[in-house]
């Protein structure tokens, strides 16, 4: 463990104990920019993958992989930020991270070939693991959990402008400028984000003391989780499910995880307090966002490829029309979050929608590459709104049960998982989809070879695009070929859904067996401030003798939250 001397620059103005709804807008304002940041850069590519693939050589495993790598950095990442967060100056952390993210943006997009732009997407991700976490961090710092629907509008337009503004606009870029620009088109708006936060965001000092970076625990979590998704990704394509190469991985994955739990429980500052675990709703918070990731990214990342893939969508035009599925997330995370403020009650909306998931998922199974929109769009919708009442609240609920000293390693603990479900989801379903895709194919070999056949001299260049093992651009193939491929995508894609709706099922037990603790109307700073071991949690922890003994270590467990002491003066 090194040991560290940490002193950071005082930030101007009061803390954000009683803070007016004009001084809290402008304290989010320069947050919900960078979220937007975050948000536009990784949409603006969502839609326009197919033809990035296609265009720098890559197959079905490449477009897995872009994915994938993004999604690894970010999981990996997420828990050191989250704890950093409690130990380091919050604001220069979430600037630091806008950096980082807005340079992996740049650098992809002058990609060249898979290769590269597999590398920048994991710069992207440890920047990205940065903003997941702080935001949700700092978001605390400001507003309460009782209070946070009131502003749930806000952050509930933001996603809406950079969820479907994105896939839009990445759609247009490619479709005019070239497929490029939807890496470069995130750097202004991070700058601007910077400055914002330099300018508007001021949360409370932060004293100097010493503190210990528990640089064993992060090499050994990044290990075994990298370890772990790699295999997941490789195994079924470049060896077999059950091989000595699967035999080896699994077993280093498992043994450095185990290593783990040891190096954390001994750490004086873990990066993922084991001791988190005792709290029962941040077990069940943990299970919860682990199906949340799976559903949403594992099968919703498909549906630029059935909407291109299977319905001969431009880039442009499937932005368009996965709409109703972020309307749906929009809607319910904004009446969800002012009901929550205005009844105080957030089991019965989480609740439901937690099975609004699973239905949308098992209609989503459903489909097929001529099934008519408007069935789709309902579809998408439910999937939507299922996701939007559930993925904040999680994060909130644990907030609100959670220690001060602990809640920057609680609330990246549950994006941790989350972003770990998303990278497991994506992995094993993309190769559930490729593995159908082919299956489905050579059923109709025989179809597909007479509807080649019959072009003719062009039948050669078709077959040689086919054969090439990368995405083809299906709106570009012959009508007879065409249907075939875009009814092979069609039932692939549907199985991923249908796949991901039994796995949703664990967010509804997780949700049911959750202790329904009212919401604290306390920020973490005026919590930090409370007399008692757990400073105004809402939950007793048990354990936390052991907490506070190895707080006790580094200084007083009063004050060591991210946002320093209170200055009643």
């Amino acid at each position: 463990m090194a040991r560290h001397d940490v002193a950071t620059t005082p930030e101007h103005g009061e803390g954000p104990a009683g803070m007016t709804h004009r001084q809290v807008l402008e304290a989010l304002s320069g947050l919900l920019l960078g979220m937007f940041v975050a948000i536009l850069a990784s949409t603006v590519v969502s839609t326009s993958l197919p033809r990035i693939i296609g265009d720098l050589g890559g197959g079905e495993s490449a477009y897995t992989w872009v994915v994938t790598s993004t999604l690894l950095a970010t999981t990996v990442s997420t828990p050191v930020w989250g704890k950093l967060a409690d130990l380091f100056n919050r604001k220069l952390l979430i600037q630091l991270s806008l950096v980082i993210f807005v340079l992996g943006s740049a650098l992809a997009g002058f990609s060249q070939n898979p290769g590269t732009l597999i590398t920048f997407r994991v710069v992207q991700g440890l920047g990205a693991g940065g903003l997941t976490a702080l935001s949700q961090i700092i978001l605390a710092d400001i507003i309460s959990p009782r209070e946070r629907g009131r502003y749930g509008g806000y952050f509930g337009a933001v996603m809406a402008v950079g969820t479907v503004g994105g896939p839009l606009f990445g759609g247009l870029l490619t479709d005019s400028l070239g497929w490029r620009w939807n890496f470069f088109v995130g750097v202004p708006f991070a700058v601007a984000a910077i400055i914002l936060l330099q300018l508007t965001l001021k949360l409370r000092t932060m004293p100097k003391r010493t503190v210990s970076i528990d640089y064993l625990g992060i090499a050994f979590i990044a290990g075994g989780v990298s370890l772990l998704l790699i295999w997941v990704t490789l195994a079924g394509k470049n060896f077999d499910w059950v091989s000595p190469t699967s035999f080896i991985m699994v077993i280093g994955a498992v043994v450095l995880l185990v290593a783990t739990v040891f190096i954390e429980v001994r750490a004086k500052e873990p990066i993922l307090p084991m001791t988190l675990f005792r709290n029962r709703t941040f077990t069940m918070a943990v299970i919860g966002s682990m199906a949340v990731g799976i559903a949403m990214f594992g099968a919703t990342v498909y549906l630029a490829q059935y909407m291109q893939l299977a319905r001969g969508a431009t880039p442009t035009q499937s932005g368009l029309l996965t709409i109703p599925m972020i309307g749906g997330l929009l809607i319910a995370s904004t009446v969800g979050g002012m009901l929550v403020t205005r009844t105080g009650k957030w089991k019965p909306i989480m609740l439901t929608g937690s099975i609004a998931l699973v239905v949308g998922l098992a209609l989503m199974g459903t489909i097929e590459y001529d099934t008519p929109y408007i069935v789709v769009a309902v579809y998408m919708f439910i999937t939507g709104a299922g996701v939007g009442s559930v993925m904040q609240n999680l994060v909130l609920v644990v907030q609100n049960t959670t220690e001060p000293q602990n809640i920057g390693a609680a609330s990246a603990g549950v994006a941790f998982f989350r972003s770990l479900g998303g990278a497991l989801g994506v992995s094993v379903l993309g190769t559930v989809l490729g593995n159908r895709v082919v299956t489905l194919l050579g059923d109709k070999h025989a179809e597909l070879g007479n509807a080649i056949a019959a072009l003719g001299a062009k039948g050669a260049a078709v077959a040689k695009e086919l054969g090439s093992g990368s995405i083809p651009a299906v709106s570009k193939l012959p009508d007879g070929v065409r249907q075939i491929i875009e009814s092979a995508y069609g039932q692939a894609v549907a199985n991923v859904f249908l796949i991901a709706a039994p796995i949703a099922i664990l967010l509804v037990l997780a949700i049911i067996f959750m202790p329904n603790k009212p919401l604290t109307t306390k920020t973490v700073a005026e919590r930090s401030t409370d007399s008692g071991p757990l400073a105004g949690s809402a939950e007793d922890v048990a354990g936390i003798g052991t907490v506070t003994g190895s707080i006790a270590a580094v200084g007083d467990p009063r004050t060591t939250s991210g946002v320093g002491t209170r200055r009643d003066g």
